[in-house]
């Protein structure tokens, strides 16, 4: 008998342990109403009389689901975002995530939904797309603001896309790709132009080179004319007479004339070693 009542307390002794882990807090409820609050650890509930509910604390998300919400400028653009929460892990707070709201979760989802409608309701699917993180900001706001007595915690929210209807999607497409090709062409033709430039600027640097060539070219050739004539005038002048009466004897010497070279003149020395003449004295 003893045996029996033993295995009896161990059964119950065993049914009754519960072992929480550092992410979750526990509510222990007695006969349906709330006894005590639960620390991470070791705890025993009386078995049938008391329940022990975990809740978790660490960060959790849930999606706000896909939806068709209307613009203001009446485009049916289809939303989907993401909210990030978790429950503080104080006592106060997690009694409230559990007995100030029916699942917190549903709940939260259908706050989204409602949110993100009010929001883009009023915005144009342009400025939809441009302002998505002032639609952020306010669906943050908003979802703070309404799970403040849920013992919630709104970490974030992120705005997953905003897609336009399939042909409002197709033009705007074909606008984006003619504005990148002229965006492409203009580049294209300031780069043309930007080589063309640099290339007259270097046709014009190599016929500038051939000039001042040219130039200095011909400034040295009339210096060097310059020279000539100065020696010239200088030294081949008097020569030049010379060489001319030079001529004229050989000439007469060739028919055997006899001349008459008068002593005074600059002949009779070339004359008188070429062909051994003397000067006649005159009476």
């Amino acid at each position: 008998m003893i045996y029996w009542i033993v295995a009896i307390v161990i059964v119950i002794f065993l049914m009754g342990i519960r072992i929480l882990r550092p992410t979750t807090r526990g509510l222990i409820e007695r006969l349906g109403s709330y006894n005590r609050f639960a620390q991470p650890g070791f705890h025993w509930i009386i078995p049938i009389i008391e329940k022990m509910y975990q809740i978790n604390i660490t960060e959790q998300m849930v999606d706000a689901e896909r939806q068709e919400i209307i613009t203001f400028d009446n485009l049916n653009a289809s939303v989907d975002a993401q909210v990030y929460f978790k429950v503080k892990n104080d006592e106060e707070s997690v009694k409230n995530s559990q007995y100030n709201v029916n699942d917190y979760k549903w709940q939260i989802v259908n706050l989204a939904r409602t949110t993100l409608r009010n929001i883009i309701g009023t915005l144009t699917l342009k400025s939809a797309n441009s302002e998505r993180g002032k639609i952020n900001d306010e669906l943050h706001k908003t979802l703070r603001e309404e799970t403040q007595a849920w013992g919630i915690e709104i970490v974030r929210t992120e705005l997953k896309e905003i897609e336009p209807p399939k042909d409002v999607q197709d033009t705007m497409n074909k606008v984006v790709k003619a504005e990148n090709e002229k965006i492409a062409a203009v580049d294209f033709a300031t780069a043309a132009e930007t080589a063309a430039d640099g290339v007259k600027r270097s046709e014009i640097k190599k016929a500038e080179g051939v000039k001042r060539a040219r130039i200095l070219q011909a400034e040295g050739e009339a210096e060097a004319i310059k020279l000539v004539n100065e020696a010239a005038q200088q030294y081949f002048v008097g020569n030049a007479q010379l060489l001319r009466k030079l001529e004229a004897v050989e000439n007469s010497l060739r028919d055997n004339a006899k001349i008459v070279v008068p002593s005074n003149t600059e002949l009779i020395n070339v004359i008188g070693d070429m062909a051994g003449i003397l000067p006649l004295k005159r009476d």
